[in-house]
């Protein structure tokens, strides 16, 4: 892992910090940016979105699912626990902690937009960090690969029915409109550029071209995702230091979320007999998040100013160093499988 994969955590916190700060020293330039947008799209948020996915979506090489008939059983693992367990187990716990647990310290409708945020959180599975988990894994480089190329793919069409089913579910207004805008703009848009640039690239000049030019983006991917935070931060600047139990509040359903699918996959991983450079990738697939897609969403949907967007923002800061306690435990029990 390089400098900022290895401290994201750190980064992320930083930039919150900043942008609490700048929030209440200059709310004026905050306001004047969240009013920069389009059919409830924040432009300037959207461009740091862009400048986040985009360079994931061109690491995808989808000529390996013609690969995908090799090993289904860890495929069909990833499928199963990505969108017919983790959604549904994320937007249980968010009912439970919010309008059970916690709704006496949450009034209803920040309660909902907590609950929104971590449903979208939920629907979106892993698309760029997984690969990292893989690689401190020992995982199999290429089943990776396809197995994330697959789940693109069925995000694709599978995202805004999972997502709408789920908000509805908990009683809140979907706009479908925009949530589908969201996923043409967040997912299938870059996907088409990232497969376009990766043809290009590899026609001119192999892989060797294609890993210079990922080198070339990967800092301002990383710019994009702190931006983005200083920016989220700072518009909830006001509401985080009237409330900062908020984020206490946020972080315990995700915890408990995130370790409980780990727990599940990582234990049917076992049961049937995947070896372990496919286990555990296909585990971490399944429990971190394509967290930029449902910052993005979020922003959209509900808000730069929203509960939502916070609670997306929430998911950032604690995924990094529960992945890597997780990619931890996997090298700890590696002699668990063949």
């Amino acid at each position: 892992m390089g400098l900022f994969e290895r401290y994201l955590s750190v980064w992320v916190g930083i930039a919150i910090l900043i942008g609490i700060t700048l929030g209440s020293a200059v709310p004026g330039v905050f306001s004047s940016i969240a009013a920069i947008e389009y059919a409830h799209v924040n432009l300037v948020i959207a461009v740091l979105i862009w400048l986040m996915i985009y360079p994931m979506m061109v690491q995808i090489d989808f000529a390996a699912i013609k690969d995908v008939g090799k090993k289904p059983k860890g495929l069909a693992l990833t499928l199963v626990i990505n969108w017919l367990i983790k959604p549904f187990t994320m937007a249980l716990l968010g009912w439970l902690f919010f309008k059970v647990f916690f709704a006496g310290w949450v009034d209803p409708q920040t309660a909902n937009e907590y609950i929104a945020g971590m449903i979208l959180l939920g629907v979106a599975p892993c698309t760029a960090m997984v690969f990292v988990w893989s690689q401190l894994t020992r995982g199999d480089a290429n089943y990776t690969l396809v197995q994330v190329s697959i789940n693109d793919v069925i995000m694709i069409f599978a995202f805004a029915p999972i997502a709408g089913l789920l908000l509805g579910v908990s009683d809140i207004t979907v706009p479908w409109d925009t949530l589908l805008l969201s996923v043409v703009l967040y997912v299938l848009i870059p996907l088409v550029a990232g497969a376009l640039t990766r043809k290009a690239l590899e026609n001119k000049g192999g892989n060797a071209r294609l890993n210079r030019f990922l080198a070339v983006l990967k800092p301002w991917s990383i710019l994009g995702l702190l931006a983005t935070v200083v920016l989220l931060f700072g518009f909830q600047s006001e509401t985080i230091i009237s409330k900062p139990q908020a984020i206490v509040l946020i972080a315990i359903p995700l915890l408990i979320q995130t370790y409980g699918i780990f727990a599940i996959a990582y234990f049917a991983a076992k049961q049937m007999k995947l070896p372990h450079n496919v286990a555990a990738p296909a585990c971490m697939i399944g429990t971190s998040n394509f967290f930029e897609l449902a910052v993005a969403v979020a922003i959209s949907l509900f808000g730069l100013h929203s509960g939502a967007a916070l609670a997306t923002v929430v998911g950032v800061l604690v995924e990094v160093p529960v992945m890597l306690s997780l990619v931890w435990f996997a090298n700890r029990t590696r002699h668990w499988f063949a």
